[in-house]
């Protein structure tokens, strides 16, 4: 499922170098820029195309396109030059809901010829190093679809077998390494646990999901569907468990991650699953009770969306606030999601199982934690107090709470790291 976000692209824009400042004529128009998309004029920015970007983009599908950019990212707050290589200069714009990359390219004329929001990277969640004793390889799965790419971590325990963890991440285009570009989000949470695991032992396989950063699909994101998620963890697991380095395999999964480890350790050679943050009930009632913060008139949109789905029928007419939760493409997805219920689910595996949960989870409250051990009564809960939805230290306050998402130096919530290592150590 992935947001639409691009305004245009019509130029291949070559690597550039980095500068200190860009031409008045450049900050004059990304200034324009900004003013005519915080006021809701789009056919302002129209006017600053040159004629190339005219007829590449009519008007009558850019005004749409940006009305629908506007509902979904926020006003643009602010913008800071990364680099600057005539014709290009890149922008970082900072929305209320998200943080991109603005291309921009001109003319002998001042006039728009390229206009691209891409996804922006932080340096800062880039540069994080692992621990020098560990060694990361790359780890391919080749589907029907296409190919999985991973990052195995091994730790430098000789030729002894060492327990193997695969972390599957949350919801959304979150990648291996706990960050999401395309929503601003910043955490380096999986990368970080695999560091931790890593240092006291303990392998892991982090990946990108399918469709997301190098994993490749021939995989159209209307065709996407849960099942797929499953399918791509089940071979994961498949591979490691027939890898003659590893002595057990442990399934983790976060937050929707959850629920597709909990599916993938199914009749499949699992030795115990860790649930991080996941849901008990069907994802239709999480997301229901998470539109109760949005306006009545979007939650009633949503209600006949998801009425909809019940009856096997999808709605066009969506509003743009939730069109990339809740668009057209993305409601065959929906559709699969929603028919699983994790606590039925968890029921019927036979395998040791964690579940942890913190108490400032904004996303996910400690009931859906009670659910999944009250099905499974002889898995093990741990409320980690203070823990929040990307696994670390945060107050409940939500606006301080959602600050941490974009903090990656921040650590992980030491008592989350505690009870994964002495769970995967325990005898199975």
């Amino acid at each position: 499922m992935r947001k639409i976000y691009i305004l245009l692209a019509t130029l291949l824009f070559t690597t550039c170098l980095m500068a200190q400042s860009a031409p008045a004529n450049f900050t004059g128009a990304v200034n324009k820029f900004r003013q005519y998309y915080n006021s809701n004029h789009p056919d302002s920015i129209f006017n600053m195309f040159s004629p190339q970007m005219k007829a590449a983009l009519p008007l009558e599908k850019f005004k749409p396109t940006t009305e629908q950019l506007r509902a979904q990212l926020g006003m643009l707050k602010g913008i800071e030059l990364i680099k600057f290589s005539q014709p290009l200069a890149v922008y970082k714009a900072t929305f209320d809901n998200a943080i991109f990359d603005l291309n921009l390219s001109l003319d002998a004329q001042n006039k728009l010829t390229g206009l691209l929001l891409s996804p922006h990277t932080d340096q800062s969640a880039a540069k994080m190093a692992m621990d020098p004793s560990l060694k990361e390889s790359p780890l391919l799965l080749k589907t029907m679809s296409g190919t999985i790419s991973g990052t195995l971590t091994m730790p430098a325990n000789g030729a002894d077998k060492v327990p193997v963890v695969l972390i599957i991440a949350g919801s959304g285009p979150t990648d291996r390494d706990g960050n999401s570009p395309k929503l601003g989000l910043n955490t380096n949470a999986y990368k970080m646990l695999a560091n931790e695991l890593g240092k006291a032992g303990i392998a892991t396989v982090r990946y990108d999901k399918r469709l997301v950063g190098q994993s490749v699909s021939s995989t159209k994101p209307k065709e996407l569907r849960f099942e797929d998620y499953v399918d791509d963890a089940v071979g994961l697991v498949q591979l490691l468990a027939e890898d003659k380095r590893f002595s057990k395999v442990i399934v983790l999964g976060h937050s929707e991650g959850s629920l597709i480890g909990i599916l993938s350790a199914r009749d499949e050679p699992v030795n115990a699953l860790i649930s991080v943050a996941g849901a008990g009930r069907s994802a239709d009632l999480v997301v229901t009770d998470q539109m109760k913060a949005q306006p009545k008139f979007i939650q009633d949109n949503f209600k006949v969306m998801l009425d909809s789905l019940k009856k096997g029928k999808f709605t066009d007419n969506i509003d743009p606030k939730i069109y990339a939760i809740a668009g057209p493409e993305v409601q065959p997805y929906l559709m699969s999601w929603f028919r699983y219920n994790p606590a039925r689910e968890i029921k019927k595996l036979k395998i040791p199982i964690l579940i942890l949960q913190g108490t400032t989870d904004i996303q996910v409250p400690v009931s859906e934690a009670e659910l999944l051990k009250k099905a499974k009564s002889d898995a093990r809960l741990v409320i980690i107090p203070g823990m929040n939805h990307i696994l670390k230290a945060a107050p409940a306050d939500r606006e301080q709470n959602l600050a941490t998402y974009n903090k990656p130096e921040l650590p992980l919530d030491p008592e989350l790291v505690k009870n994964i290592i002495s769970f995967v150590k325990e005898p199975k």
